[in-house]
């Protein structure tokens, strides 16, 4: 009978990672822990690592083990010798009168670092035409200013999203224990999502629940097996995403549900691209396969094109035959969670102080401000002091998925509970602290450093601009990939993370905030929801009619410099009703103004879904007849566009103004 990797590497007591490396050296090509290795294979391994065959004296996985530890320890050492020559680097800085500065920071804290007086720093602002106080923010050119009139050289740091692997102790490795796992569903609209979530909670909860499961939280954890998996109940990669945009890194597995009648949709590619964007690991729920039009293998043979390739094929990608409606395969869709889950050796320490990621919030009547969390690490227990982004409290109440009353939750456990002093946001990371004191001292710091978010160029070694490409046409978005594919880049790498056809959405802001990129769209414009998602997120989204262009910013972003020095500014937003021919003038449209202003002589684009058809003037604004040189928010007026006439009712007319920025 054939195995997997993984349980093999239990069987023999060595890690997957170094059988891997062992069938590496073997030349048999394999992926991942999960996949299948023949039985010859098996025995081969088996004789190389108990050392049967030792006339030829073969390495043994122990050897190779020992060595990779040297290996380890060389490494480590280097490392603590280069850090001793960093510490004596930043000695010699000092000396030279160096200032590094990380972003904004108040004035009195310029003022310890320059070695002055803060009265005589804001003296020096006066002269500069800047009023301020001891604690306002100072922007990184101000402090520039200062500190070179100080006689201080200045380097500034850009803050750089860094992994660190956490080394721990073998006390600490001691004290881990495994946990269940953390599983979101994602999918496109209408492929079974919510149906495939409540099949697994009556058949895996409600037969020990008398009358069915109330669900009170976020999410919901169900038993297979005698062990328990937990699934958050906010099906979609928007609002995996947008956990993840906030530094919330909460689910172990992504379940990819795919009808096997519709095959692989536009949401299905954003869910791949999302999942992959966060280093979740896929697996694939084929649903639907009661249905007499169902083609599971063209399901197989469109995401392979897509990087999942399922294990029969060769690939690392599980992939389950299921029909959520009829509650066929969910077992052994379960039975592959928890297989996932042991390949990934999912483990917590339940005795450290508790830290978990708030997923969800909500105002209760009786009990004030509440919210849904799941325990990452450490035993949350009642009476516990916390502080959750810019919010701290205690424990007062703790209820579980069926809304009973607990004393203490564990790690992976979501949980509902009060105690907030005011309302966290989703995606705070909540952390127990020893006392009010602490939890006050902590806040403070974080009001302190408010960080300005921006794109970053990420990664360890070699550096990562990600990108999210938006077009009106599949032709016009090929030639584009192409185009960035082809663009030079030294020591950074461009990395397209989604692409698609159709104006760029709310899930498109909250992908690149969450991956710190940029979006481009190419003859497409964001929408209103995605407009306020842009602001509110600070994300860089920019847009272009001509394609070279695209590429001279992306250069400028890659060498450091500044973007091109043209804002635009959105005045307003208008949607057609009618349209009009009026003789000697042409297509008039009857519109209504939804935001904003419509403003005579400025610049406007037609929109019809999400595709830029027109950008040039307008022509002509009246009401009632009456020349007007604006109309404001909720007015109906009628617009003439400038050598155009293409227009339709439900066309969505943006007006703009373009302006140098200073």
């Amino acid at each position: 009978m054939k195995k997997r990797i993984y349980e093999l590497s239990k069987e023999l007591g060595i890690e997957s990672k170094d059988l891997l490396k062992i069938l590496s050296d073997l030349g048999v090509n394999a992926k991942s822990a999960l996949n299948v290795i023949d039985e010859e294979v098996e025995e081969i391994i088996k004789e190389l690592v108990t050392g049967k065959s030792k006339e030829e004296n073969p390495p043994t996985a122990s050897e190779a083990i020992q060595v990779e530890e040297i290996k380890e320890d060389q490494k480590l050492t280097e490392t603590k010798s280069q850090k001793i020559e960093e510490n004596e680097q930043i000695t010699v800085k000092e000396k030279e009168k160096v200032l590094i500065i990380q972003g904004s920071m108040r004035i009195k804290d310029v003022a310890d670092a320059l070695s002055v007086s803060p009265t005589d720093l804001i003296m020096e602002l006066l002269n500069m035409k800047i009023l301020a106080n001891v604690n306002q923010i100072l922007d990184p050119d101000v402090i520039k200013k200062l500190a070179i009139k100080h006689g201080y050289k200045v380097e500034e740091v850009k803050p750089q999203a860094i992994v660190k692997r956490v080394q721990l102790t073998p006390e600490e490795e001691a004290r881990l224990k495994p946990r269940p796992p953390v599983v979101v569903v994602m999918g496109h609209v209408d492929h079974g999502k919510t149906t495939l979530l409540d099949a697994i909670r009556q058949t895996k909860v409600a037969e020990k629940e008398y009358g069915g499961i109330t669900q009170h939280i976020g999410a919901s954890m169900v038993e297979h097996n005698g062990r328990k998996i937990v699934f958050l109940d906010t099906p979609g990669h928007e609002a995996f995403t947008a956990l993840r945009a906030r530094g919330a890194q909460v689910t172990d597995i992504a379940v990819l549900v795919v009808a096997a009648d519709d095959g692989v949709m536009p949401q299905t590619v954003e869910a791949i691209n999302h999942a992959k964007a966060a280093n979740v690991p896929i697996i694939v729920a084929i649903n639907k396969i009661d249905k007499p039009d169902a083609n599971p293998e063209r399901v197989k043979q469109q995401l392979s094109e897509y990087g999942l390739i399922p294990e029969e094929w060769g690939g690392d990608t599980i992939m389950v035959p299921i029909s959520a409606m009829r509650k066929q395969g969910i077992d052994q869709l379960l039975e592959m969670i928890l297989l996932m889950a042991d390949v990934l050796e999912l483990k917590a320490d339940p005795d450290k102080p508790a830290k978990g990621t708030i997923i969800e919030t909500r105002i209760d009547k009786g009990k004030g401000p509440v919210a849904t969390v799941i325990i990452q690490e450490g035993t949350l227990k009642l009476r516990d002091i916390f502080v959750a982004g810019d919010v701290m409290g205690r424990v007062r109440t703790m209820v579980d998925d069926k809304g009973r009353s607990l004393k203490e939750a564990y790690p992976s456990w979501p949980v509902e509970i009060s105690g907030f002093e005011e309302l966290p946001q989703a995606g705070d990371i909540l952390e127990v602290v020893p006392n009010e004191a602490v939890a006050k001292e902590i806040l403070e710091e974080r009001k302190k450093k408010k960080e300005k978010s921006n794109i970053e160029v990420v990664g360890l070694g070699e550096k990562v601009l990600p990108l999210i490409v938006k077009a009106d046409t599949q032709g016009s978005l090929e030639a584009i990939l192409q185009t960035i594919d082809k663009l030079p880049t030294e020591d950074i790498t461009v990395k397209i993370i989604h692409s698609g056809v159709g104006g760029i959405t709310e899930s498109d802001v909250m992908l690149a905030s969450a991956s710190k990129g940029m979006i481009i769209g190419f003859n497409v414009r964001p929408d209103s929801r995605a407009q306020e998602a842009i602001t509110k997120e600070k994300v860089i989204a920019k847009t272009y009619r001509i394609i070279y262009e695209i590429i001279d910013d992306l250069q400028n972003y890659i060498k450091g410099l500044k973007a091109p020095q043209i804002k635009e500014v959105i005045m307003g937003r208008g949607e057609v009703k009618a349209t009009f021919n009026v003789p000697k003038v042409g297509t008039v449209a009857g519109v209504y103004v939804r935001e904003g202003k419509i403003q005579r002589n400025a610049k406007v684009r037609l929109i019809r879904d999400g595709v830029v058809i027109y950008d040039g003037k307008i022509a002509s604004l009246k009401r009632f007849k009456e020349d007007v040189t604006e109309v404001l928010t909720n007015f109906e007026c009628g617009v003439g566009l400038e050598n155009f006439g293409d227009i339709k009712p439900g066309d969505i007319l943006e007006v703009y103004t373009v302006q140098q920025v200073q």
